[in-house]
């Protein structure tokens, strides 16, 4: 019952997001000649981050059964988090090397031998004359060094410590820090969200770039999803679960309110606390390293380490470390993931 009820608050805060998002977009697109407006709407983006992953790490740092569990439960859930996030990365670089994309998301040159009307052909020489500029900039922010990743560092360490250390002297009742972190999140989550599609709005080649790579977006999530799965399944051959249990646990796809529900009533506590912190892990291993992945491996590749957390959490910084157009795949990737753990979840426990 609170499994449902959880996934019923889910699909409504999927639809506030996107309802969020679409209205920053529609505003943008009618401010697109406004000059100087990304710099202050990237200063508001960046204080919301700031605010955002600080109050996620103040409540994983006053949660005590969570920080209890770093110990042999979490070494396994970071195990499993490392090769699925490795396994995830690797299948979309695989998968867009295939289908002819470059590390910033860009379709390459066709082959001989390809056709494509003077349309399409217009759309793509457009994304790629819009898309130069930006793949400069990311080469001029790698030798910079990459700031975001720095601060996104600092604010998880001092949510955790000031979680674990203050917060159980300044809240008499859990449960009511616990309501206000929430609504903190959904604020920040909101405030973010319209500026992502505030951005793309203002940017004006999101649409271009969707038409140009068409329905491969559909295929990115499903990439990713089998990526996930072969590194659950490679760690039940040698940590202490089967394998069914840890494609079980890969099959959350970083949706700790749910998937760890459905593990936990099939009874198997172990794989269910694994599930749950594994899902955590990947979601702020994710905030973490999301801009070092853009730049190093490739923008579809961040969307990847992501799973779930790429349609709500994430969404922000991967807009940030990438393109809009890029953001649009994650927030789709995000709930096409959202969508499959019902499904698969109790479909691998059987």
């Amino acid at each position: 019952m609170i499994g449902i009820l959880d996934k019923e608050n889910d699909m409504s805060d999927l639809a506030l997001y996107l309802g969020v998002a679409v209205v920053g977009y529609l505003a943008g697109s009618r401010l697109r000649q406004a000059e100087g407006i990304i710099r202050w709407t990237s200063r508001i983006q960046t204080a919301a981050i700031v605010v955002l992953i600080f109050t996620m790490g103040t409540r994983m740092g006053a949660n005590r059964q969570v920080m209890m569990n770093l110990n042999s439960i979490g070494l396994y859930a970071l195990v499993m988090t490392a090769f699925i996030m490795t396994f995830s990365a690797a299948a979309i670089t695989l998968a867009r090397n295939v289908m002819g994309m470059d590390r910033q998301g860009n379709l390459k040159s066709p082959s001989k031998g390809v056709r494509r009307d003077a349309a399409k052909d217009a759309e793509v020489s457009a994304c790629g004359t819009c898309t130069a500029g930006a793949e400069e900039e990311a080469e001029e922010e790698e030798k910079k060094g990459d700031p975001m990743t720095v601060i996104i560092l600092v604010c998880v360490a001092a949510g955790l410590a000031f979680g674990y250390f203050a917060v159980g002297k300044l809240f008499a009742d859990a449960d009511a820090f616990d309501a206000l972190a929430g609504q903190i999140i959904t604020v920040g989550l909101c405030t973010l969200l319209f500026f992502v599609g505030f951005d793309m709005g203002v940017d004006g080649t999101v649409i271009g770039h969707f038409r140009a790579v068409g329905l491969r977006v559909l295929v990115f999530p499903f990439i990713i999803m089998a990526g996930t799965l072969a590194g659950a399944l490679i760690c039940g051959l040698f940590l202490p679960i089967s394998i069914r249990e840890a494609l079980a646990v890969g099959a959350g796809f970083g949706w700790y309110t749910f998937a760890p529900g459905i593990i936990m009533e099939k009874g198997l506590v172990m794989a269910s606390a694994i599930s749950f912190m594994h899902n955590i892990l990947r979601e702020y291993i994710s905030v973490l390293i999301i801009p070092l992945v853009a730049h190093r491996a490739g923008y579809l590749e961040a969307m990847a380490v992501a799973g779930c957390s790429s349609m709500d959490v994430c969404l922000p910084i991967i807009e940030r470390s990438t393109r809009g157009d890029i953001a649009m795949y994650a927030f789709i990737s995000g709930v096409i993931q959202s969508m499959a753990v019902p499904v698969l979840v109790p479909l691998i426990l059987g």
